[in-house]
């Protein structure tokens, strides 16, 4: 059943879809009355019945609800070194499937790419559609935040609004005594928000690595091998889907 976001209320139980959403509803999926579409509202899901089209909009009514929440039990922050390329959108929309409530990006100090300011703003914007159709396909109820471009103070800064603070360093899989990722994971299922920080495709520098230790974070280890940047995320929120969930 199709899913789609609504920053709107139910009123006496009925919605308006206008936008690209009733767009979608009626040029691409050809919906008519009495079909049956989800609507997700301030992160609840309901189950819905088109009732009418008014001009270029849907109206729809609710005949269930609450639906159950699909959405990982702690919130998981992922914050990315800027990687090159088209990583981002793999990061975004596989990120979105697994589960993270927010992607916050950073320049690095390996950084390759240098986040164009001028155009940033369109990158954010692509970057939120990729993940609200994303969160619509694996039936999420939230749609992931995208922040705006970060220096790495703001990053360390930033991080004391989380309970949790991680980060993937190479060095510690390199440690034949280093500790398993589970076991640290295992660590955090008393916490409510955990932010992990990922580097570039060079990684971070061992001077990054020492701020963000001075900050709080500890470092864990992603097994014996290296991962890619945009592979290491997913990693990540892998293992703590397995494990929470």
């Amino acid at each position: 059943m199709q899913r789609y976001f609504s920053s709107l209320p139910f009123i006496n139980n009925r919605l308006l879809i206008s936008g690209d959403d009733a767009k979608h509803i009626q040029k691409v999926m050809r919906m008519q009355e009495g079909n049956t579409i989800i609507v997700v509202t301030e992160e609840v899901a309901y189950k819905t019945v088109i009732i009418g089209f008014e001009g270029q909009d849907v109206r729809v009514e609710m005949i269930e609800g609450p639906l159950k929440s699909n959405e990982l039990p702690k919130k998981i922050t992922i914050c990315c070194g800027l990687p090159k390329g088209e990583k981002l959108d793999l990061i975004t929309q596989k990120g979105t499937e697994l589960g993270m409530d927010e992607l916050v990006l950073f320049d690095a100090e390996r950084s390759i790419v240098k986040w164009d300011s001028s155009k940033g703003l369109k990158k954010q914007q692509r970057l939120q559609k990729i993940a609200k159709e994303a969160a619509e396909q694996s039936h999420r109820n939230k749609i992931p935040q995208i922040s705006e471009m970060l220096s790495f103070k703001q990053l360390l800064s930033m991080s004391s609004k989380y309970d949790c603070l991680y980060v993937a360093d190479e060095e510690e899989a390199k440690l034949t005594d280093r500790k398993r990722l589970v076991d640290q994971l295992k660590e955090a299922l008393n916490f409510d928000s955990i932010l992990v920080v990922f580097g570039p495709e060079g990684g971070l520098s061992r001077k990054e690595i020492s701020e963000l230790h001075e900050k709080g974070f500890h470092s864990i280890s992603l097994g014996p091998r290296i991962l890619r940047a945009e592979t290491a995320p997913l990693y990540v929120l892998s293992a703590i889907s397995y494990e929470l969930e």
